[in-house]
């Protein structure tokens, strides 16, 4: 998944082609029959509404929101909670933003600057977490490392058969990708701006027929993705460069810098505390992710977190661009539950996992010490019933823990395109579904910005999570999972499309739970629950 592989919102993509069983009853907001007979929504929805749909009810507003609002406006007035502590394993966090003050875990054991592990916990100045990756940035992906290895690798031929199908791919972008970069910044040049709009394009008139070629490219561009062109054209440009520079480079070794043996689990010696990396730029998606669990609700500066009265977010950077190690992944899951986690976010995956056997014992551990583990269920539209994705938390087709709960993606549309064509669906390996496509949400540098992807749903449904290990601490990481599942909005009768193949199945086959994720019912739920 590459820290989620990228989702465009824009229609930049399509330019680059062309050119666990439920058993308490369920808690539902109104009678299930009902809710397979809710209207579509015809009309847009406001700016306003749009910035924080995920939060909205399928009843009142018709929009497969989690009914975050009504379980504040209902169930939580009044009511005070204990603090969660949510770690964020994801590729660094921005926890100097405005709508995450206050809401940054801080280690109150270590003195900050003074080079010594004050708590002796094993970590230097881990004051707000840990970066696992040092000053490292950009990756191989994981079949890259394995065609490094050679063919005594057991997945080399299946590896390098996969690296060069998608080598070739880049290639074959790579020259619209340079036509297209190369227009953008003459069109700059020209303008003497570094941000310019659809109007500034069609006023220049020119004799100049490189300069006109230029013009009609970019606006060629700019018409069909939108006003925010130049942004997701960036975005687009930056992936097919990255992939063929370091993703998917066998010459590339992105790992010498961090100093490690990343095939030693017990080399731990490694990383450092400053967990908003050397880049702020690639902090981008784990302060998304961050934001969407914390910001503070009802500011009026972006959009409204799930959870962030009681919540603080422990930053643990461990996903560059590229493919995660499994060592960091286990060693940051440890870290996590070592240090006070209830609740791990975790926005990343990938198809290979040569020590999946390191990550298994710590979602094991995490599971001995009742952290549950939020995961993204991927974005590759496949079935990861048929085609793993990794971590997971089943062997030979049994779970072998209680404590991780694996959440595909929606949108805000109710209807037959409701689950996001990316995400990756299944029956046995994706739990149940959270809003995952157009989420607004922190960025670096005090901004906000809409992103998609299953990296977005994973945060929705552990805001949801740290709400009920919140107001109902007594309640284990199981229950917590268990009540996900049981109390989300069933559509018995929906039928949805689902992944790259289009296949069509009712909603309630597309997951284990056939539910998504619903705040109100899940705190109803968790209230009956904790009683007993």
């Amino acid at each position: 998944m590459k820290l989620i592989k990228p989702i465009f919102v824009s229609a930049f993509a399509a330019l680059i082609l062309s050119s666990c069983n439920s058993a308490l009853a369920p808690m539902v907001t109104t009678n299930p029959a009902n809710i397979d007979k809710t209207p579509l929504k015809t009309t847009p929805l406001k700016e306003e509404d749009l910035k924080r749909w995920s939060h909205l009810d399928l009843v009142k507003d018709t929009i497969p929101g989690m009914s975050v609002d009504r379980a504040y406006a209902e169930l939580l007035k009044g009511k005070k909670g204990t603090k969660v502590i949510v770690s964020v394993i994801d590729s660094g966090v921005d926890i100097d933003h405005e709508d995450l003050k206050g809401k940054i875990w801080i280690n109150k054991k270590e003195i900050a600057g003074n080079k010594k592990d004050d708590d002796n916990n094993g970590f230097v100045d881990d004051v707000n977490g840990w970066n696992f990756l040092g000053e490292s940035t950009d990756e191989n992906l994981e079949l890259t490392r394995i065609v490094k290895k050679g063919p005594s690798d057991p997945n080399y031929t299946v590896a390098k058969a996969e690296l060069d199908a998608k080598l070739a791919e880049m290639m074959q972008y790579k020259p619209q990708m340079d036509m297209i970069a190369k227009a953008d910044k003459e069109i700059k040049t020209h303008l003497k701006k570094e941000t310019y709009t659809i109007d500034d394009l069609k006023k220049i008139v020119t004799t100049d027929a490189a300069l006109n070629q230029n013009k009609m490219i970019m606006l060629s561009v700019a018409t069909q993705i939108g006003p925010n062109f130049q942004e997701d054209m960036k975005g687009q440009i930056d992936y097919v460069y990255d992939q063929i520079n370091y993703n998917l480079n066998v010459n590339f070794d992105g790992r010498k810098i961090v100093g490690d043996n990343p095939d030693d689990i017990n080399d731990k010696k490694y990383g450092n505390g400053n967990v908003k990396g050397p880049i702020s730029g690639d902090i981008e998606h784990g302060t998304h992710v961050s934001g969407i669990i914390a910001q503070v609700r009802g500011n009026g500066k972006g959009g409204d977190g799930v959870a962030p009265i009681n919540v603080e977010i422990m930053a643990i950077r461990a996903v560059p661009n590229g493919d995660e190690y499994d060592k960091d992944i286990a060693l940051a899951i440890r870290y996590a539950v070592d240090n006070g986690a209830k609740v791990i976010n975790g926005s990343f995956g990938k198809d290979y996992s040569p020590h999946k056997d390191w990550v298994f014992e710590a979602i094991k551990y995490a599971e001995s010490k009742d952290v549950l583990i939020v995961h993204a269920a991927g974005n590759d539209g496949k079935n990861i019933d048929v085609e793993p994705n990794f971590p997971t938390d089943e062997v030979n087709n049994v779970e072998f823990a209680t404590n991780f709960i694996s959440i595909g993606a929606i949108g805000k549309e109710y209807g037959v395109n409701m689950v996001a064509d990316f995400s990756n669906f299944g029956s046995s390996n994706v739990d149940i579904y959270a809003p995952g496509k157009e989420i607004y949400a922190t960025v670096p540098n005090n901004k906000y910005k809409y992103e998609q992807g299953t990296s977005m749903a994973s945060p929705n449904a552990a805001g949801v999570a740290a709400m009920i290990r919140s107001y109902y601490p007594n309640l284990t990481a199981p229950q917590v999972k268990k009540i996900l599942m049981d109390s989300g909005t069933p559509l018995s009768s929906l039928e949805v499309v689902l992944g790259e193949k289009k296949e069509k199945r009712p909603f309630s086959n597309a997951s284990k739970s056939g539910r998504f994720v619903n705040a109100y019912n899940a705190l109803l739920m968790a209230e009956q629950l904790s009683k007993k």
